[in-house]
């Protein structure tokens, strides 16, 4: 079975390709799945808030759970919300990863920092969903960097078409340190992120 299909599948439900492999398919066949997926059917307000919450997990491979605890600390900032939120996903330690150019999606991300090939400030670290502060160094393994997948990271394959100028990256050296934290016009997500404040303030 074609492991790319249900990630094709969710793509056109949702509205945005959710890997680079799904891209052409996303682009011949820009719109839902299904026999019914061309009609443009008018959606209901909480429908359109429940589709930026699913979109917003899906770019970030998020549970329910981790999206609604993020939610909660968001809320609990000085700041927008919205933007809040962003902010402390997008310092997630795999997405990090995914932002240095280490891997090629937040899927393979989240898999090297399980399979334990990821350093934070020198030490091991085997949580996706750890939080980092600015001033942290994430780096891969030095064990690890002598595989396919890190060597192709070092050579640039997996580097993004505009590089995280919160991030200060090596990528020779497979190392990244978090400058700042980010603001919501450099996270590139795609999302209004007032109608997920407004889904989980119902």
């Amino acid at each position: 079975m074609n492991q790319a299909r249900p990630k094709v599948r969710r793509s056109r439900a949702l509205g945005i390709p959710l890997t680079p492999k799904c891209v052409r398919y996303f682009e011949r066949r820009p719109f839902p799945p299904g026999q019914h997926g061309r009609s443009r059917r008018t959606q209901s307000d909480y429908k359109v808030r429940l589709l930026e919450k699913q979109r917003l997990k899906a770019q970030y491979d998020l549970r329910e759970g981790q999206l609604r605890r993020a939610f909660d600390r968001a809320v609990r900032r000085p700041g927008k919300t919205g933007e809040e939120l962003l902010t402390d996903l997008e310092t997630r330690l795999d997405a990090i990863v995914l932002r240095a150019g280490f891997a090629r999606t937040i899927y393979q991300a989240r898999q090297t920092v399980v399979h334990r090939h990821v350093t934070v400030n020198g030490r091991r670290l085997d949580r996706p969903s750890a939080r980092l502060s600015p001033g942290d160094v994430v780096a891969i393994a030095e064990r690890s960097r002598g595989r396919t997948p890190f060597l192709l990271a070092a050579a640039g394959a997996h580097a993004p078409q505009r590089p995280a100028p919160y991030l200060d990256v090596n990528l020779a050296n497979l190392t990244a340190r978090l400058e700042r934290l980010p603001v919501r016009a450099e996270i590139p997500v795609v999302c209004d992120e007032q109608l997920i404040v407004e889904y989980y303030s119902r």
